[in-house]
């Protein structure tokens, strides 16, 4: 069984889930994840986590991301995208006298984060429903703005009607619905024309494999060097080594002190990676300051074949 992570590039038409799908056959295994949605439409990074690496979905899903949005000036749909129905558009008359001056300044004023309303086609949930099936259903329910910080929007091309914007954001960010807020704020209404997911984390678009590349290389035996070992996701974390009376402690997740694991009292920051005495990387273990010992956060180490 493979553990660790892949970074898939996504093809349009597949939902996120058709990708875990067409990775199950192609792998032979049913433990596959990914770490979060891409609509169907929408290309680009998707890391996806093998094995003992589905352990790690919660602390992956809270990485930045990097996208490039072609925005549509002058069009409203109900989905904020290209996909949805057509609600209002705009004159040729009002797209004219727009300034690329005027354009930059409607989406450089999201920069830094504004508090967003998340569309009625999303999968959040309200009262235990999601937002697209109330929409679905032609229902509207009031939704909370949710903050969502956007340290640089970059425009890289004006061609009007299409504005073409490379955005870094935090998670939970709705990118057709900042186009549509783009779009509102220049009085002419705005839609996601194309959606590219450049990076997630450390996962970028140039390292990323289709599910045709990653067939062949499963086929040949060359797959390996492209599945990413769990330990590197967390380089940033202090590695240590359990003495060797504490390695059973360490197989069967149990609590280590600082002793057992060769730190000094005020141990190695919040977050280790524990690995035996022979060095084999087992766990992700976080501090418990009042206890003087370290518990495990994520057991790692695959079982053995």
């Amino acid at each position: 069984m493979w553990n660790g992570l892949l970074n898939v590039y996504k093809e349009a038409g597949y939902t996120s889930n058709d990708v875990v799908a067409r990775l199950r056959g192609i792998l032979r295994q049913k433990k596959i994840g990914h770490t979060g949605t891409l609509d169907p439409a929408a290309v680009g990074v998707l890391p996806v986590l093998l094995g003992t690496a589905c352990r790690l979905s919660e602390y992956l899903t809270d990485h930045d991301k990097t996208y490039r949005a072609v925005l549509r000036l002058g069009v409203t749909t109900d989905t904020q995208d290209m996909t949805g129905t057509v609600l209002n558009e705009a004159g040729q008359a009002q797209l004219k006298v727009l300034s690329e001056h005027e354009i930059a300044q409607a989406a450089l004023f999201f920069q830094g984060g504004y508090d967003q309303v998340p569309p009625m086609y999303s999968a959040k949930q309200i009262g235990g429903k999601r937002l697209y099936d109330l929409a679905r259903e032609g229902k509207v329910v009031e939704r909370k703005p949710v903050h969502v910080e956007i340290p640089k929007i970059e425009i890289e091309e004006i061609s009007l009607p299409l504005v073409t914007l490379k955005i870094d954001c935090s998670k939970g960010t709705y990118i057709r619905t900042l186009c549509a807020d783009i779009g509102e704020r220049l009085g002419v209404g705005g839609a996601m024309e194309h959606l590219e997911r450049l990076r997630v984390g450390g996962f970028f678009i140039g390292d990323s494999l289709s599910l045709g590349r990653i067939e062949a290389l499963s086929k040949s035996g060359e797959l390996a060097p492209y599945v990413i070992p769990c330990e590197e996701m967390f380089l940033d974390c202090l590695r240590v080594r359990t003495i060797p009376e504490a390695d059973r402690k360490l197989l069967n997740g149990n609590e280590l002190t600082m002793r057992e694991l060769g730190l000094p009292p005020r141990g190695g920051g919040d977050m280790i990676r524990v690995c035996d005495s022979a060095g084999t990387f087992y766990a992700l273990y976080r501090q418990t300051p009042s206890a003087g010992t370290y518990r495990p956060y994520r057991m790692l180490r695959p079982p053995e074949e």
